[in-house]
């Protein structure tokens, strides 16, 4: 023990050059051939794992238009896929708007009743352009069945209808909506990617405004630093074959919802806000995650800040692809956790 203690501290004292260093040099990897991961993972998530890079990674819109021209194609083949989703999940969705924002009901078959009296609140993700109208419902369906809960699926306004903060005031629109029925004890918000900030920024802007926090959060693989920044940004990099590269559609999507604002705002980049007094938060990500780094951070942050905080990492998932397919091990297993994690929080 005393040699192993030695040789530690001789290897630390070693370093402080380097780790003082005002310019680290940046690591040389070599390239090298990944395999695809096949412990712990089943044979469905091997192939979204084992993928091609998606084929839309480096289109870089400058302009709303461009980005909502892409979604709403995007949006017609997903919309396609939801019927038999909603009959999968036991889930019925119903098109409405609260205090002028576009949201979706669902409402699965058995709601227990320890569930009764409690709402949560989707926000959809897609690098804030992505995903309009009932296109974005598909992790909210999957939570209202998985979890037995009401969801109220925000259809929050995107470019070129509007831009920053729209995305962020209208999901709290509707949090101060059902605050007029329901506790905040009792309310949960949850989404991924860009929802996954989104609800990281709902408690910020809430709080702005003097309303009290929900009774907790899910927050999926979140967007929570558009300035880039974070060590995943470049070890994924052409690893994740979803997002791919941090120079790649979602950040210039993100641009584009920003529109001229600065990325460092915490209602944009929400990493960087204060995060005391932040409810019970569970968060999502994997391995292969261009957002890893971007989850971890928040993970930390809530942890200095005190607050209770769960952070689970799946072998071998790109970004967000615990959700692609509800009949996966992998979905019930993700979605499973969050569900209980709101069970077991929401109410206190």
């Amino acid at each position: 023990m005393k040699l192993l203690s030695t040789l530690a501290c001789g290897a630390l004292l070693s370093f402080p050059a380097v780790a003082m260093a005002t310019d680290l040099a940046p690591l040389d990897v070599p390239a090298k051939a990944l395999p695809a991961p096949t412990a712990d993972i089943s044979p469905g998530m091997q192939a979204f794992v084992d993928a091609p890079l998606n084929p839309s990674w480096n289109k870089l819109w400058k302009t709303g238009e461009e980005a909502r021209a892409f979604a709403d194609n995007q949006a017609a083949d997903t919309v396609k896929t939801i019927p038999a989703l909603l009959a999968r999940q036991h889930v019925k969705s119903e098109a409405s708007t609260i205090d002028g924002v576009r949201v979706h009901i669902l409402t699965p078959d058995d709601i227990p009743q320890e569930n009764k009296d409690k709402v949560l609140i989707h926000v959809h993700g897609g690098c804030y352009v992505l995903f309009p109208g009932e296109s974005g419902t598909p992790e909210g369906i999957i939570m209202a069945g998985d979890g037995h809960y009401k969801v109220i699926s925000v259809d929050y306004r995107m470019p070129p209808e509007a831009y920053f903060p729209a995305a962020v005031d209208d999901a709290v629109t509707v949090y101060k909506a059902v605050l007029k029925d329901t506790p905040a004890k009792n309310i949960g918000v949850f989404g991924t990617s860009a929802g996954g900030a989104l609800t990281l920024e709902l408690v910020l802007r809430a709080r702005e405004q003097g309303l009290p926090a929900p009774g907790a959060l899910g927050s999926g693989t979140p967007m929570s630093d558009a300035t880039k920044t974070g060590d995943s940004f470049y070890t994924n990099e052409k690893v994740d074959n979803i997002l791919v590269s941090r120079d790649g559609f979602c950040d210039a999507a993100t641009v584009i919802y920003a529109h001229g604002h600065d990325l460092k705002d915490p209602l944009i980049s929400p990493v960087y806000g204060d995060m005391h007094g932040f409810p019970p938060t569970i968060l999502t990500t994997g391995t292969r995650d261009l957002l890893l780094s971007n989850t971890v951070r928040v993970h930390r942050k809530l942890r200095r800040a005190g607050i209770e905080a769960t952070l689970q990492v799946y072998e071998g998932e790109s970004h967000a692809q615990y959700e692609f397919d509800d009949t996966l091990p992998e979905s019930k297993e993700a979605f499973g956790e969050i569900a209980s994690f709101f069970g077991a929080h929401l109410g206190k």
